[in-house]
């Protein structure tokens, strides 16, 4: 069982301009984000739209990135569901097909209290053998977390390995759970406070796909203790991420990022998700000129 961390890009799901799905651009892009540097790969999370894929999409593009990884760095499957039985079943494909780990966000249609999500996480640990990681992501689901039920499940529950902590502020949470001997922590947000994070004790990062060699350069910088070499770098990267944390927008602005590199073929999102307008476009235009161009 690998010990995951490092930078681990949240894949976006690539798809054709008729809607369907394009394996091709989605191998395409696994290999960028392996030569950039990726320690490992999310697959199926909020940046992939993972809520607008069928169940047979998953396990068609988990096979194309699983082969085209063939072994080179872990894969985490998102695998979570709003009924528990569902996603106990989702995590056991999930491990079946490949997956080294599975990210888990809380049930969040119908929501519960802290002993039903012991239940939810546990009957999920219960049907597998590889690690899971707890997504606390409050904004999106508006479950909290405390620090204290993180620790209780990593103390408790046999495959609770990991914590990706997203509930604002971060930096305090990330704090608070290592002071609690709980869960590895994981930093999200699209690498907002990936310093303030690391410094704090969190072991890896889940960004989305498209400035990969920065945060890939970052991260081994804070690794070296080169820290005011890392803020200079992170300062370079600030105006995408700033850009990509507009609610609905992030996921369009990355496939525009990865397109103008010549990665993927289109930009197409599916909907619910938000494409970006013409006036946002040249905004990310200019924004991807001022990080990667003025070097």
């Amino acid at each position: 069982m690998r010990t995951l961390e490092g930078v681990y890009p949240i894949l976006v799901t690539t798809f054709h301009e008729d809607g369907s799905i394009d394996p091709g651009s989605q191998a395409s892009l696994v290999e960028h984000l392996l030569s950039q540097g990726a320690h490992g790969l999310g697959l199926f999370g909020n940046a992939s739209e993972g809520y607008a894929l069928l169940d047979s999409e998953r396990r068609e593009l988990l096979k194309v990135i699983r082969e085209t990884v063939d072994g080179r760095v872990p894969l985490v499957v998102s695998s979570a569901a709003n009924g528990t039985d569902a996603a106990v079943r989702l995590s056991k494909q999930a491990q079946d097909e490949g997956a080294d780990a599975l990210m888990v966000l809380p049930p969040f249609y119908l929501k519960t209290d802290a002993d039903g999500l012991m239940h939810y996480y546990s009957s999920i640990s219960n049907a597998v053998s590889i690690p899971i990681m707890v997504q606390d992501a409050p904004l999106m689901t508006q479950v909290p977390m405390p620090a204290a039920l993180l620790a209780r499940m990593g103390r408790e529950i046999e495959n609770v390995k990991y914590a990706k902590v997203e509930a604002p502020p971060t930096a305090p949470k990330v704090s608070a759970v290592v002071a609690a001997n709980g869960p590895v922590v994981f930093g999200g947000l699209n690498c907002n406070f990936m310093i303030e994070e690391l410094e704090r004790g969190a072991r890896g990062m889940m960004p989305g796909s498209d400035m990969i060699a920065i945060l890939v350069d970052i991260w081994n910088k804070m690794e070296a203790g080169d820290k005011a070499d890392a803020w200079a770098q992170f300062t370079r990267a600030l105006p995408l991420v700033r850009f990509e944390l507009q609610p609905g927008m992030g996921v369009s602005a990355m496939k525009h990022n990865l397109q103008a590199a010549g990665v993927i073929k289109s930009t197409y999102v599916r909907h619910p998700t938000v494409s970006l307008g013409a006036q946002s476009v040249k905004e990310l235009e200019f924004l991807r000129q001022m990080v990667y161009e003025r070097q």
